[in-house]
């Protein structure tokens, strides 16, 4: 009888462990689900987007929003650090697809998309919030190194100057991206453009290259 309990005992615990398992990965997927649902709804409602907006889009219901996401403030988190990690695998991918000054143009644009879609979002990191606390810092400590690298494939292929950091681009990038009152997005878009042709190497504002070949090939095809 005693081996018997035993099976029975082992089977017991099978049964219990499976569902333990299923929720924890039904869990998963549902912040999963949540998190790019509130990437979208932030995008075109802004960061007070309605929770029933979020939820909708996720495909489930707004209790499970709030079982994982008790705050706003905890959502937004959530989304920027996933947003962050997405930019940091770009520029691997951008780095060794695309010639420096692409690679370089289509990870600045990411993070421009990354920033300047969120309506409230600069509000609410300079809410008081201590949620948000070292986000700021944070998001630059992770991206500069992504952005460091393309950026000095750029400047060593001569289609970038070579006196501005990675951290100067950034901050300067998220500072154009703020609202202003008064003023379209294309506004933004606009100083946008005309900061990043201001990075382009003295050689490359002359007229060589700007297709994106090196300087000495480009002038040779000339």
């Amino acid at each position: 009888m005693a081996p018997k309990s035993a099976r029975t005992t082992g089977s017991s615990t099978g049964r219990s462990v499976e569902p333990s398992r299923r929720q924890r990965s039904d869990a998963k997927r549902n912040v999963v689900a949540l998190v790019e649902a509130a990437k979208t709804v932030f995008a075109g409602s802004g960061v007070d987007a309605p929770a029933k907006e979020i939820t909708d889009l996720a495909g489930v219901g707004v209790g499970t929003l709030y079982r994982h996401f008790p705050r706003r403030s905890d959502l937004i988190v959530a989304v920027l650090q996933h947003e962050i990690d997405e930019c940091i695998e770009a520029a691997e991918v951008l780095g060794t697809t695309l010639s420096p000054w692409e690679a370089l143009m289509g990870w600045i644009e990411r993070f421009t998309d990354f920033v300047g879609t969120k309506r409230g979002l600069a509000s609410a990191l300079h809410s008081g919030d201590p949620a948000y606390g070292d986000l700021p810092q944070h998001l630059l400590d992770r991206l500069e190194p992504a952005l460091q690298t393309l950026l000095a494939r750029a400047v060593d292929g001569g289609y970038a100057r070579d006196d501005v950091t990675a951290r100067e681009v950034l901050t300067t990038i998220a500072l154009i991206c703020q609202p202003v009152r008064s003023e379209q997005p294309s506004f933004n878009q606009r100083m946008t453009e005309v900061f990043l042709d201001g990075l382009r190497s003295d050689t490359i504002r002359a007229g060589a290259g700007l297709t994106g070949r090196p300087p000495d090939h480009a002038a040779k095809s000339g």
